[in-house]
């Protein structure tokens, strides 16, 4: 049985400055969950990687 997605942000625009939405796509240990847990795909994903090491770096997520 397929796990059920969380959350689907098909219409939703990651961005560096959204750091709820990107925390959403991190577990409990501020690591970026997998493509199978977050159910996007490579290119959202690999958007969503750059996000979250932007927001990392200027401060706005812990690591």
């Amino acid at each position: 049985m397929r796990r059920k997605i969380k959350n689907s942000p098909e219409s939703v625009d990651i961005n560096f400055k959204n750091v709820a939405l990107l925390t959403s796509f991190t577990d409990s240990s501020n690591r970026i969950l997998g493509r199978k847990q977050t159910g996007l795909d490579a290119k959202k994903q690999r958007l969503l990687q750059k996000a979250v090491k932007c927001a990392r770096t200027l401060g706005l997520m812990p690591y």
